[in-house]
């Protein structure tokens, strides 16, 4: 059915000019209600789209920019889909993304094209960026927050059912969702790319990917880092993407600093020891910041307790960063949060130039612009 449907489809449609990508090809195609199969003719329109040679149509981009070979991925979904080289090149797009944003005038390469931000819970920074991303590339948004009470998931309706009526409206879906594992449903059910912006407790990839590209550009190097991981570490979904993805690089030694009650869970350091990445746990913030990089500080997540506030009462106030830890923090190191924050850093830090959580959350815009890019042109 993919083949067919290729063999009819045209670059200038009569509906809008634009260069086929994976999204697009999928709305021609009829796909099978398996989502194994489903997937199955996703790779098979990928193979198919890398051999369509289309001219170009006069979208506005550099040569460096120019759409082209299609992106590796279908979907992102978790950071373990990445590799260093395609890393590498996101990042190299993303500082293109950066030169476009300070352009007044934008670009038009998204134009025609539109993105549904669904979001189960709350958020700010994440649903702003990508929406601020895709409008700077000249696409339109369709978004809907906290659709967990405010769309028809209030009424039962399943997330496969949303999805497939979702796809119907727009050429890429950004789902956040309250469930581990949900984004991942998504991805088999829907017949255009689907990213990730937070699945409960489990991965928040493009939090990770501004996260490592952050440390890129501040520290200047991601071998041989010092990473110190504090607060949150059982539900912070941002910590665990970050570590499968520092995971990548070489002689990189993370740091585990946490209350007893939310330490790193098991399956991140089995991970890490089978990749020969070096960790260690630590009850003592102030020894782990004079030896860091990066100290990654992380709210403790009150929503993730449930009934026991007394476990959030202990926990939190444990580990915060203020004056004393910039006093003994190494001089080229970085503070990283991917906020919001509560009381875990202190506002007297903010003025220290090591203070980069601010223009880590910059960054978000640059890498997610990068995916749009990615995920509905290719290279």
């Amino acid at each position: 059915m993919a083949s067919s449907s290729l063999s009819m489809y045209t670059v200038n449609n009569g509906l809008r000019s634009f260069e086929p990508s994976l999204s697009s090809l999928s709305k021609c195609c009829c796909l099978h209600p398996n989502a194994t199969i489903r997937i199955m003719q996703k790779n098979h329109m990928r193979k198919l789209l890398q051999k369509c040679q289309c001219s170009s149509i006069g979208l506005e981009k550099s040569s460096s920019l120019s759409t082209g070979k299609s992106f590796q991925l279908d979907d992102v979904i978790e950071a373990q889909q990445f590799d260093r080289d395609i890393l590498t090149d996101i990042f190299e797009v993303a500082r293109e993304m950066e030169m476009i944003e300070k352009n007044s005038s934008g670009s038009k390469m998204l134009r025609g094209y539109l993105m549904a931000t669904l979001f189960y819970e709350p958020s700010t920074r994440t649903r702003l960026s990508f929406e601020s991303a895709m409008k700077r590339l000249g696409g339109e948004v369709l978004t809907t927050e906290n659709a967990r009470e405010f769309s028809s998931a209030a009424k039962g309706e399943t997330l496969e059912d949303t999805i497939r009526t979702v796809e119907g409206y727009s050429d890429i879906i950004v789902m956040r969702h309250f469930e581990s594992g949900a984004a991942r449903r998504a991805a088999a059910t829907a017949s255009i790319p689907v990213i990730n912006a937070g699945d409960g407790p489990g991965q928040h990839p493009t939090q990770a990917l501004l996260d490592v590209y952050t440390i890129e550009r501040e520290i200047g190097r991601l071998d041989s880092i010092k990473l110190g991981l504090v607060g949150d570490l059982a539900n912070g979904r941002t910590v665990r993407s970050l570590a499968y993805l520092i995971a990548k690089y070489k002689d990189v030694k993370i740091y585990f600093v946490s209350p007893d009650v939310v330490k790193m869970k098991d399956d991140i350091k089995e991970y890490l020891t089978s990749k020969g990445v070096e960790w260690e746990e630590s009850s003592d913030l102030m020894e782990v910041a004079s030896k860091c990089d990066v100290v990654y500080q992380t709210r403790i997540q009150r929503e993730r307790f449930g009934e026991r506030i007394d476990l959030y009462e202990a926990a939190r106030g444990k580990y915060i960063v203020d004056k004393n830890v910039l006093n003994v923090l190494p001089k080229h190191a970085i503070i990283m949060h991917p906020l919001p924050r509560l009381d875990e850093i202190t506002l007297d830090v903010d003025a220290d130039p090591r203070a980069a959580y601010f223009r880590q959350a910059k960054n978000g815009l640059y890498i997610r612009m990068a995916l749009l890019k990615l995920l509905l042109l290719g290279w």
